[in-house]
């Protein structure tokens, strides 16, 4: 099943994508206000998933605008330096625990929607990422019990301004810009992605493949991310983790590679599916 958050006839509402089209699920749970309080319910998302199967498209996929996957999730949590190629490349060690910055929801953006590249840098650099969409809440969660609270799995674009990341120790300026963070284009339930570490994360640009790295290959895997930050912050349902980019970045290239008004960035994770931005310059 893919979940969606989208507009139609510039209402919010979410669904899921079907052959044909998009089943439209804000009528079928009217007591449910949007995606991130259905998958908060795993009963819900069964019923929903067994809604999907037997409904017909009720428009289809052209007629909608689509929205960041949870269009306003409560946290956004990134992590950085956590495959090992890509510390190697960033000249960086993975330490003895993981590096969490933060992005702000109002920096999302949806699947086709443009990244912006900001006025004050040419600096622009991708990241494909796998996001995970947290279902269950929960503080001081065990690792051994952090995958029940996983909802699905959605692409990320961590897009970052990397001279504006390096204007200080604390990076994290260059990686909440405007319009810079893609997400989507729909969840994929937990469910149904049987093992996780076996999905494959690929950056492409403009057709060529810059980016490669399975999740088996994380420094801090899914459950000890979940439980570390846990640990400081209650995790609700909605919320992101984006579980940090393989090796490959523009930046560490010779010469480097960065993001430039006309260019189309395509985050493609197996058993997931392909969120695509073009790229156009700030107003």
């Amino acid at each position: 099943m893919k979940l969606i958050s989208y507009y139609k006839e510039g209402k919010a509402h979410y669904g899921a994508i079907v052959e044909g089209g998009v089943v439209e699920l804000t009528k079928r749970f009217p007591a449910t206000p949007d995606l991130a309080s259905l998958v908060a319910d795993p009963g819900l998302v069964q019923q929903a998933g067994l809604q999907v199967q037997s409904a017909k498209a009720d428009y289809p996929v052209s007629s909608i605008v689509f929205a960041p996957v949870i269009p306003n999730p409560g946290k956004v949590i990134c992590v950085g330096i956590n495959y090992v190629a890509h510390a190697e490349e960033a000249g960086r060690k993975v330490g003895q625990y993981p590096v969490i910055f933060q992005r702000f929801a109002e920096t999302l953006l949806a699947h086709d929607e443009p990244l912006v590249r900001p006025k004050v840098s040419n600096e622009f650099d991708f990241e494909a990422e796998l996001a995970v969409v947290i279902g269950k809440g929960g503080a001081h969660i065990d690792p051994s019990n952090a995958m029940d609270h996983v909802a699905g799995y959605t692409c990320f674009n961590d897009a970052s301004v990397r001279d504006w990341q390096f204007h200080t120790h604390q990076y994290g300026m260059g990686k909440t810009f405007r319009k810079t963070g893609a997400l989507g284009p729909w969840l994929v339930p937990a469910a149904e992605v049987p093992d996780y570490r076996q999905l494959v994360v690929r950056g492409i640009l403009n057709g060529e493949q810059l980016q490669e790295g399975s999740l088996s290959e994380l420094a801090f895997d899914i459950p000890h991310l979940i439980s570390y930050v846990s640990k400081a912050l209650t995790w609700n349902p909605g919320d992101i983790l984006a579980t940090g980019t393989p090796s490959g970045i523009g930046f560490k290239r010779t010469p480097p590679i960065f993001l430039k008004p006309g260019d189309v960035f395509e985050v493609v994770i197996s058993e997931i599916g392909t969120l695509s931005n073009s790229v156009i310059d700030e107003a």
